[in-house]
């Protein structure tokens, strides 16, 4: 139970539309400036695994799943700046942060402008905020940290104030990171007159393929739920096969779906036939993630995709202390390295995430072809037709940073 104690919300926003757009994709004039990129070791692994981890723990729940962990793990390291003794200790554990926290802000630092350097022709927005309480008083080097090295821009409101309003004003912030797709990420009262703090980390992405898919091809087609349990779905095609990089195992095919510009991709990950998704989820982890980049190499690959498009909704309050993270939403949290006292600990922690994935341009009726004709010919190319349930994640190609991860399960949910 809390008590005396002032309160922190914790709060992420993600959105990813990637649009394969109908038409010729424009050139990539910023190819060399993600060959210069600065390379980011020391964040990728502990994302990456922090990724898979929190995935997992959704796994068994039935449903699409979508997060950024790249949102999450920026957030939470603001937090774990603030962080002393045992809650400091139980950061490193859930999320690899190293102990003490030395090189984690810089880290952060160089995973942005590598982002920003390699994204190419995409919209990519990152973006973090902190809202601190009007007259509270938070250490100078501490807000001081978080504005420099997170590029944290700091508005003060007045929680004990008008709680109502502050809430107001950080959501109208989040639809502006956000392009409009996440508006009310703070529903009424669950800010109060004890938030002191709010830290929030707005991700959004919005990239073409360098590959597009034709609008022309898109047909209806089954996809299967579960083994005979088919919902129709939109299906996306390429005219023909294209040049991928492409890995198999005996449990899943995995294709790299670049976008333009060459830094950032979707990899998909399809379970073999008469394999489940469940299988391929049980032997997931960031070195298994590594290995299927390791073994991928140029092929001929014809690849159909389904259109999808859903919204995610997370409480991590009750999802991290499940991971390891007790201490900081509880009154034994030490955040003095906020303010100098042990007054603060995480009152609520959000995650909503929002994805759609599809070719702008008219739909296709008459594209039903395609797939009967794969089935005539000798096939001397990859297919990968994901008709049932896959995983998906976006990546930065040089470090292997994860952005996104998520599950479809139903595109038509």
């Amino acid at each position: 139970m809390i008590s005396n104690k002032i309160v922190m919300a914790v709060v992420f926003l993600t959105v990813f539309a990637a649009f394969a757009c109908a038409g010729k994709v424009a050139e990539d004039k910023k190819a060399g400036a993600a060959a210069a990129a600065p390379a980011v070791p020391a964040l990728a692994p502990y994302n990456n695994d922090f990724a898979i981890k929190l995935y997992r723990s959704l796994a068994p729940e039935n449903g699409n799943i979508f997060f950024s962990p790249y949102s999450i793990t920026s957030a939470f390291a603001m937090t774990r700046e603030g962080a002393k003794g045992p809650t400091a200790d139980e950061f490193t554990q859930v999320f690899g942060f190293p102990a003490p926290a030395k090189g984690l802000a810089e880290s952060f630092e160089a995973a942005a402008g590598a982002l920003e350097a390699g994204k190419g022709t995409a919209k990519l927005t990152l973006a973090n905020s902190i809202w601190p309480q009007r007259g509270y008083k938070f250490k100078a080097e501490y807000l001081s940290k978080l504005k420099k090295s997170y590029g944290a821009q700091s508005s003060v409101v007045d929680f004990s104030k008008d709680a109502e309003a502050a809430r107001k004003e950080i959501n109208d912030w989040t639809g502006k990171k956000t392009e409009g797709k996440i508006k009310d990420l703070f529903p009424p009262k669950s800010l109060t007159a004890l938030t002191r703090l709010v830290l929030a980390s707005a991700v959004y992405f919005k990239g073409t393929w360098q590959h597009p898919f034709e609008a022309g091809m898109t047909s209806d087609a089954d996809f299967f739920v579960k083994a005979g349990e088919p919902v129709k779905v939109k299906m996306m095609a390429h005219p023909g096969q294209k040049k991928r990089l492409y890995t198999a195992d005996d449990l899943a095919s995995v294709v790299d779906l670049p976008y333009a510009g060459g830094s950032l991709s979707m990899m998909a990950v399809l379970p073999r036939e008469g394999k489940s998704l469940a299988e391929v989820e049980e032997v997931l982890s960031a070195k298994k993630l590594a290995d299927w980049r390791e073994a991928m190499d140029l092929r001929d690959v014809k690849a159909f995709l389904p259109r999808f498009k859903f919204s995610a909704k997370y409480s991590l309050a009750e999802r991290l202390p499940a991971m390891g993270l007790k201490l900081a939403f509880t009154d034994a949290a030490d955040f003095s390295g906020m303010d100098g006292t042990q007054d603060l600990y995480i009152q609520k922690a959000f995650h909503q995430a929002f994805v759609e994935v599809n070719e702008e341009g008219t739909e296709a009726a008459a594209a039903t072809g395609v797939a009967m004709g794969l089935k005539s010919i000798q096939m001397d190319f990859e297919l990968f037709r994901a008709d049932r349930p896959f995983l998906f994640l976006i990546l930065e190609n040089k470090t292997g940073l994860v952005l996104f991860i998520g599950r479809v399960e139903n595109p038509a949910a």
